[in-house]
């Protein structure tokens, strides 16, 4: 199969050229292997089989002897090996040449360290695919440009229908779902690794026996509050129907599905507009891609034709994964807005420079009002907060933005641009 270029790849070319050596962070099944081939010029694969012993003997009595090869150099699962990361940070601190190595591992298997690796070993954080590199999105607008010149925006056209969307939800962005043949196939891949999740990788990340039941039971209670302000105690609510365990268990299974990297919750945008009262601190309950949501519930993008609830939560999902990774070669962090006024920003897009956009999030243009109309509410009170706090102002959002399953994309009278998500790019 022909490799599929990903946004991540500049940032690892980045990397490379900075560090000695790169580590690739990521869920299971992201595409972490493949990306890291593409850029090395050899390998390692402790996963072998055919080599599996005799590597693990030498990484065990002189794993420097893995280091030797053209560079950049893959280790490939080297969590198998733990002292290949004392060998490679020594390496790097040697020679002080830059990319040498690319080290990827499992998310499945936490491992501690001697030494962290900090200046030596550089770490990236590395997602599904978006839908622009799925090739779902036609990729008409790019979020950059948009960033960097609105004026030159001029509408667009998404090809993505919303049966489309309902199966790129249920598929999510998993490479390996592209080489299945059938839709039904395809979205196996995220069902599949739901199940392994809870039966295998949650007791295995670090080597703490967990009870399956329990695991997909509480993925199910998050999934049914996902992209909500859910209290805790609300979802161990939920899962108090089917399964007896305590709140320390529940953190505990939770924590384990973040370093899982299955788990991935939206912080609170904090900026002082309204007092610290107004303004909802807790987090936005998200999985790291849609797919994770939709296996939990056990659903199929048919079921969708009687809940359009559900949809739009995974709808959200979908974009909040999007919108990461668009924005990632500038920095970019996600986080949320929403009072107790019920004024709400679904997302808050900053750059690293500075910039920051306020995003909502809807599925149909019976929406798109009553969202613009939250935006441009939440700027006035940015402007509001500047006049009567003229020392220390607060920036106003660069950017104001509709996200959509639409069809078409356009720019307001008020301002704000509706972006069908079947349009959008880095």
């Amino acid at each position: 199969m022909e490799y599929i270029n990903r946004i991540t790849d500049a940032l690892l070319e980045q990397r490379l050229d900075v560090f000695g050596a790169t580590f690739i962070l990521g869920p299971k099944g992201c595409g972490k292997t493949t990306s890291a081939k593409h850029f090395a010029n050899s390998f390692v694969e402790f996963q072998d089989e055919d080599q599996r012993e005799n590597l693990l003997l030498i990484a065990n009595t002189k794993p420097s002897d893995l280091l030797i090869g053209a560079k950049p150099r893959l280790l490939d699962e080297w969590q198998d090996a733990p002292k290949v990361w004392g060998a490679v940070r020594k390496d790097v601190d040697d020679t002080g040449k830059t990319g040498q190595y690319i080290l990827t591992g499992s998310s499945s298997m936490n491992v501690e360290t001697p030494h962290t690796g900090t200046l030596r070993i550089s770490r990236m954080n590395m997602y599904p695919m978006s839908l622009f590199e799925s090739g779902d999105s036609n990729g008409a607008v790019s979020l950059t440009e948009l960033f960097d010149h609105p004026e030159a925006f001029d509408g667009c056209k998404s090809d993505l229908s919303i049966d489309g969307l309902k199966h790129v939800i249920c598929r999510g962005g998993w490479p390996a779902s592209l080489k299945a043949k059938t839709d039904a196939g395809q979205r196996m891949i995220a069902k599949d690794l739901f199940h392994q999740t809870a039966e295998v990788d949650i007791s295995k990340i670090d080597n703490t026996k967990r009870n399956p039941v329990w695991a997909r039971t509480i993925m199910k209670a998050y999934a049914r509050n996902l992209c909500t302000l859910a209290e805790t105690k609300t979802i161990i609510a939920d899962v108090a129907a089917t399964c007896e365990l305590s709140k320390q268990t529940y953190y505990d299974y939770c924590f384990a599905l973040e370093k899982l990297m299955m788990i991935e919750d939206v912080d609170a945008w904090n900026p002082a507009i309204r007092s610290k009262t107004a303004i909802r601190s807790s987090r936005k309950r998200n999985f790291m891609d849609p797919s994770i949501g939709a296996a939990a519930l056990g659903i199929s993008p048919e079921y969708f034709s009687g809940d359009y609830k559900t949809l739009g939560f995974l709808f959200e999902s979908l974009c909040i994964r999007d919108l990461k990774i668009y924005s990632s070669a500038n920095g970019g962090r996600v986080s949320y807005y929403h009072d107790r006024f019920g004024l709400e920003a679904d997302v808050v897009l900053h750059l690293e420079d500075g910039r920051y956009a306020l995003a909502e999030i809807k599925l149909g243009q019976s929406e798109v009002e009553e969202a613009a109309t939250h935006l441009n509410t939440v700027e006035g009170l940015v402007r509001e907060y500047n006049e009567k706090e003229k020392q220390v102002p607060l920036r106003l959002p660069d950017l104001k933005l509709v996200i959509t399953g639409t069809q078409y994309g356009y720019k307001r009278e008020d301002g704000v641009f509706v972006i069908p998500i079947g349009c959008l790019k880095d």
